[in-house]
């Protein structure tokens, strides 16, 4: 009808305008001059699809553009043959439908137009969602981008579910979509999970836009939708009442905000940032409004610390337990501690979580990046209560992370080891390729390689199930070894940290790393004692906080063995002293990885999320970042959390 036409036509004209105030193209995009610069591009018949109308956008020739605004509106004047097509076009659409489908072309996800525009325009017009299409990939080049690499991630995505409605824009997030709906990356998904998707992705947006209404909405549809499945399961979606839907995204609506802001990591670095970012004034306010506690012996401070194991089993979590205890001690009953031990199943953490809240902890520390996810879910469920992780780089709204820059303590430590190593080898034993690992291996190997050009780190991960890197190290001829940073209490043995093994297989301890948590822990609980935990410089609604000190803030040191000369202290103590005072850092200067050049002499170095990211080696470095299947099933769940890139997932994708 004439009238419909001229409804379509004044949306497209208002399209138009507000194309043109905004700077951009009033008229569809063009494929072709996208593409136009790659030459010819590999092109692969996907078939009949049904594709999202919000992921048209434009044609793939010029051809007709000028005939519809970028919202596929018509704007030609209602007299004309093109105006008496789509009008006959809609009268079709309300009597029996649009069968025949559209031919697209689609490239990283989007569509182009090349027979069909005014049925795209009339399904859009009618408020249709999708629409059927024989569609065609264009295969982008290969580059060395976040784009790419996402679109590379989506492809294996889509052949196991061949589906175009759910897109991400972060890497790792298809993985971690199949995951939350316990699929795989190599198995194709069956016909009702597609159909759960379909069903809760449009409730989903529907929801998320409605409350979008009313404040700053600025994460991606997809993206969002991945956020909420890490806390809800997708059957909540389809089940639940609105009313309940609307308040869970209310909740979560911090987290899509820090999730959407691509710099969204405040990186507190020592503790004086913290009281050095208070506002008197704000705190004022902040203090009139919800006055804070006034801790007492009588009314104490309450943490709980949640451990996925026990003190006697693990290193890592004796030194927290150390930590712990030092707290209770340090300030004479005015801070109360509990501990739950053996939580490593989300709901081992949750139970454990609701116990300690129960018992009015008002702080709960999660000592491991496997735990974050139910202390994440915790936080939105009990968002009076603090919740930190000891973790670096998992960006979230209510949890806080904690961790130590233990690449500088590696840093003197690979010194000191080529002081000692005669035939320039040296051995390294890590644990976890997660962030901030890589960091500490390559500080060292570039220590090393200061005092030794020709040091060789061989480098051997005690999580790979089928590595035995005592056994290996003495075939391959090496006897200084940096090994675990931990003693078992209950597994006691000599070959931790920095040490020598002689011909006679005798063990010569000769340094150490310490994390000082105690320090780290007693930090924190003045902070919060001291009414600084909602700071501006740590309280931005669109950012998460990191807390990230070494051995500035005295929380991460070095301890060096009587039997070292007085030599080797000095260098150790030289270091130290360039480290503490920000002159000297193992990644300023000239850097090279295994692949060849990362800075020239010239740079300024590494910026604090390049070391936390990083995923190359050191050019000294002999060996490689593990596959995810040659891992320990521990050791699997940490990379899933906080992987660094280019560790291959069993599937092929990276985490």
């Amino acid at each position: 009808m004439e009238t419909d036409y001229i409804a379509a036509r004044k949306l497209g004209l208002r399209e138009m305008r507000q194309a043109v105030s905004e700077k951009r193209s009033p008229y569809p995009a063009v494929l072709d001059d996208i593409i136009g610069g790659d030459g010819k591009l590999a092109e692969i018949n996907v078939g009949l699809m049904e594709i999202p109308l919000n992921m048209i956008d434009g044609t793939k020739t010029e051809g007709r553009t000028t005939a519809f605004a970028a919202n596929f509106m018509p704007i030609l004047e209602s007299d004309t043959e093109f105006a008496r097509k789509w009008s006959g076009l809609y009268d079709s659409q309300m009597e029996e439908g649009i069968h025949d489908p559209i031919k697209a072309y689609e490239y990283m996800t989007r569509f182009y137009v090349e027979e069909g525009n005014k049925r795209v325009s009339v399904s859009r017009f009618v408020g249709a969602s999708a629409i059927h299409a024989m569609v065609i990939r264009v295969m982008p080049k290969k580059a060395d981008t976040k784009e790419y690499r996402v679109y590379r991630e989506f492809l294996d995505y889509f052949n196991v579910n061949r589906m175009y409605d759910v897109i991400f824009t972060e890497e790792g997030s298809y993985r971690k979509f199949a995951a939350c709906l316990g699929q795989t990356m190599n198995k194709p998904w069956p016909k009702e999970v597609q159909e759960d998707i379909k069903a809760a992705y449009a409730v989903f947006v529907q929801v998320y836009h409605h409350e979008g209404e009313k404040r700053r909405m600025t994460l991606a549809d997809g993206d969002a939708f991945l956020t909420y499945l890490n806390f809800y399961p997708i059957q909540s979606l389809i089940n639940e009442p609105r009313p309940l839907l609307e308040n869970r995204i209310d909740r979560l609506w911090k987290e899509f905000l820090v999730d959407a802001n691509e710099d969204g990591i405040t990186l507190v670095e020592t503790p004086e940032e913290i009281r050095s970012g208070k506002s008197a004034w704000g705190n004022t306010i902040r203090g009139i409004l919800q006055p804070r506690p006034r801790y007492s012996r009588d009314n104490p401070l309450h943490m709980a610390f949640i451990y996925p194991k026990t003190a006697d089993n693990s290193g890592w979590i004796y030194g927290h337990e150390l930590g712990r205890n030092a707290i209770e001690s340090r300030f004479g009953g005015l801070v109360k501690t509990e501990k739950f031990e053996n939580c490593s199943t989300d709901e081992e953490v949750r139970e454990a979580i609701d116990k300690a809240v129960t018992y009015h902890a008002e702080v709960v520390f999660t000592i491991s990046p496997t735990q974050m996810d139910e202390t994440l879910r915790s936080a939105i469920h009990y968002p009076a209560t603090k919740f930190l992780n000891c973790s670096i780089n998992l960006s979230h709204n209510a949890v806080r992370t904690y961790y130590g820059r233990m690449h500088e303590a590696k840093f003197l430590m690979g010194a000191l080891a080529a002081s000692v190593a005669s035939n320039h080898k040296i051995g390294y034993v890590a644990d976890y390729p997660i962030y901030g690992i890589v960091a500490g291996i390559n500080a060292f190997a570039i220590g090393a390689s200061i005092i030794d050009p020709k040091a060789k780190i061989h480098l051997k991960w005690s999580t790979d199930k089928d590595m035995n890197w005592k056994r290996e190290f003495e075939e391959e001829g090496v006897y200084v070894i940096s090994g675990p940073d931990f003693i078992r209490p209950a597994q006691a043995s000599r070959e931790y940290g920095i040490y020598q093994r002689d011909m006679d297989g005798r063990v010569i301890n000769l340094a150490a790393p310490v994390w000082n948590w105690g320090t780290y822990y007693e930090l924190i609980a003045q902070n919060i004692l001291e009414g600084n935990w909602d700071t501006a410089r740590q309280s931005s609604e669109d950012r998460s906080t990191n807390y990230w000190w070494g051995m500035s803030a005295g929380v991460i040191d070095v301890i060096l063995s009587e039997k070292l000369s007085y030599y080797s202290r000095k260098l150790v103590d030289m270091f130290r002293a360039g480290i503490v005072s920000g002159r000297l850092s193992p990644f300023m200067g000239e850097l090279h990885s295994q692949e060849g050049l990362i800075r020239e002499e010239s740079s300024r170095g590494l910026s604090n999320e390049e070391i936390i990211t990083m995923s190359w080696l050191n050019d000294n470095v002999i060996g490689s970042l593990p596959r995810k299947e040659e891992l320990t099933e521990e050791a699997g769940a940490a990379v899933d959390v906080s992987g660094v890139r280019g560790v291959t997932q069993e599937d092929g994708t990276q985490s």
